[in-house]
């Protein structure tokens, strides 16, 4: 019994050493996270030190210490110019090229004193102080003979550049990748936003060397979909052939993309980007709110969202954009009422107060018309009916919210039957659904892929490769069927056999079964091969 237990283990053992240490990084502007690739050849979130599979993209220096994620943000109530937040934009762009905002929130973006046209983050730290000298050991007279007590930490200024500030961060998300499997990581994908140039992309891939990332891939967000929603692992009922809506909110801009997935091939139809749109709007209604009961309650008058706030206002903003995080999240995990809580807000007074998910919608209301009206758009200028669009797979914290996902399916002229994740309930619980985790678990899956091709497959790595012939690839524009004609002979009579959707990728094989009704008289049928364009009218 013992024996075969230890075997048993000794096996498991062996089968986890065997498992590549891959990751999928999906590098967001104010969110990260981070997937591994498991022995069940699946893709899984995993946790940093602090238990957090969301981590922030934000550094913090206060005295000697450096904090990186979500203990780097909270320095943003008392520690505000010495946090670095939303960096990742910034990468590969020139310092005359950002627009300069008067912005108190946290370090402000400077001139490098020394390259040209950089931009940089200036902090405040302590240098720790110098060693202190030895006892005098030789025979030569000396003040003293005890040896010198070390002095205070030195105030001191660092100058970060932006590729700095990320290769510190994605060192550390590397070093939570190597706690969590116990073994050096082998190489890894990272999302990029579709509207990165290639200055960027250079920019993140030079920042990701420095931090000692082998980089398979920087994958296309759109694309990291797409690795995750044509897994078995998905959707087992899902049709292969299917038109899939992204609709992606980020903290400042909401990303659409129209996909044509065939076959597990991905084809972009089109795509759009809106600035403005995003989790900080609704931070900002919620804020907004709770100050106002905040005022009412306490008699004591709070203004948030001012373009020259008071020290007192702008640091009771910050707690409060801090507690409407974890407001926003038990929204969308509950159906009841989520509760805001802010220790010692403003002249040490404390506040909570609540809000249910109805009067939170009603709030956030014009946003979800925003996102609504850019999906038309986006359907309108694809020449998309809303009709053919089967899927809807959200990307971001602020689309776990399930008030988004009812208003955008009423009012956007899907059918009814469309599939998403919140009516197939797989974001409950973190599900494999979950918007927070859908771009690390595709870029981890894509990283998989990718270290499994050989040598023999030395021209298919070449499709992984920035710009390469190979993924410019031509579609079929309209579907190609079988029209076997009834018995009578009229030409706009019988049976139609749909086999090859539009917009799926050359060269395309399918194979179709199907039965057909035969007269008694004859065995013999023909067909006729048509390409046609569906509409609905």
């Amino acid at each position: 019994m013992t024996s075969n237990m230890q075997n048993g283990t000794a096996d498991a053992a062996a089968e986890a050493s065997n498992i590549p240490a891959l990751v999928g990084i999906n590098f967001g502007n104010s969110f990260a996270s981070i997937a591994v690739f498991t022995k069940d050849g699946l893709a899984e979130c995993i946790a940093n030190e602090d238990g957090e599979r969301q981590i922030a993209c934000a550094l913090s220096f206060f005295g000697e210490e450096m904090y990186i994620g979500s203990p780097a943000k909270a320095q943003l109530v008392k520690n505000a110019k010495n946090t670095i937040v939303g960096f990742r934009n910034l990468l590969g762009k020139k310092f005359s090229d950002i627009p300069q905002s008067q912005s108190t929130t946290s370090a402000p973006v400077i001139q490098h004193p020394e390259l040209s046209d950089e931009p940089a983050y200036k902090v405040e730290i302590l240098q720790p102080a110098p060693a202190p000298l030895p006892k005098s050991t030789s025979g030569t007279p000396a003040a003293s003979s005890a040896p010198t007590p070390r002095s205070e930490p030195i105030p001191a200024e660092r100058i970060l550049t932006v590729s700095e500030v990320t290769t510190i961060f994605l060192k550390s998300l590397l070093q939570s990748a190597e706690d969590f499997l116990g073994k050096k990581v082998q190489g890894a994908v990272i999302t990029v936003p579709s509207i990165f140039t290639d200055a960027q992309k250079d920019a993140l891939e030079k920042a990701a060397a420095d931090a000692g990332i082998v980089v398979y891939q920087l994958l296309e967000e759109p694309a990291a979909v797409a690795a995750t929603t044509t897994t078995e692992a998905w959707s087992p009922t899902l049709a292969v052939d299917r038109t899939q809506l992204v609709v992606d909110v980020g903290s400042s801009s909401l990303s659409l993309s129209l996909l044509a997935l065939r076959d597990g091939l991905a084809h972009i139809l089109a795509s759009s980007s809106s600035a403005g749109i995003g989790g900080d709007a609704i931070d900002s209604k919620l804020t907004t709110f709770f100050a106002n009961e905040f005022t009412k309650k306490t008699k004591t008058p709070l203004t948030v969202c001012s373009e020259k706030p008071s020290i007192a206002d702008a640091r009771a903003e910050a707690k409060l954009r801090l507690a409407v995080e974890h407001t926003k999240r038990t929204i969308s995990a509950s159906p009841g009422a989520a509760t805001c809580s802010v220790e010692s807000l403003k002249d040490g007074v404390d506040f909570t107060s609540s809000i249910n998910r109805l009067r939170f919608d009603m709030l956030v209301r014009p946003i979800y018309d925003s996102i609504a009206r850019s999906v038309a758009d986006l359907l309108d200028s694809a020449k998309v009916d809303p009709h053919h669009v089967d899927e809807i797979v959200y990307v971001g914290g602020t689309t776990c919210l399930p008030g988004l996902d009812e208003h955008l399916c009423l009012t956007a002229g899907f059918n009814e039957d469309i599939n998403t994740p919140f009516s197939m309930g797989t974001v409950i619980g973190g599900g494999i659904g979950d918007p927070t985790t859908v771009l690390a678990r595709g870029c981890a899956l894509q990283a998989a892929l990718i270290a499994s091709l050989t040598e023999q497959d030395a021209e298919l790595k070449k499709a992984f490769e920035r710009n390469s012939e190979l993924t410019e690839v031509k579609t079929t524009s309209k579907i190609l069927g079988l029209v076997f004609p009834d018995e009578s002979g009229n030409e706009l009579g019988g049976t139609w056999i749909p086999l090859v959707p539009a917009e799926t990728v050359l060269p395309a094989r399918r194979t179709a079964t199907f039965d057909i009704g035969l007269s008694e008289q004859s065995k013999r049928f023909a067909f006729e091969l048509w390409e046609v364009s569906e509409g609905i009218e």
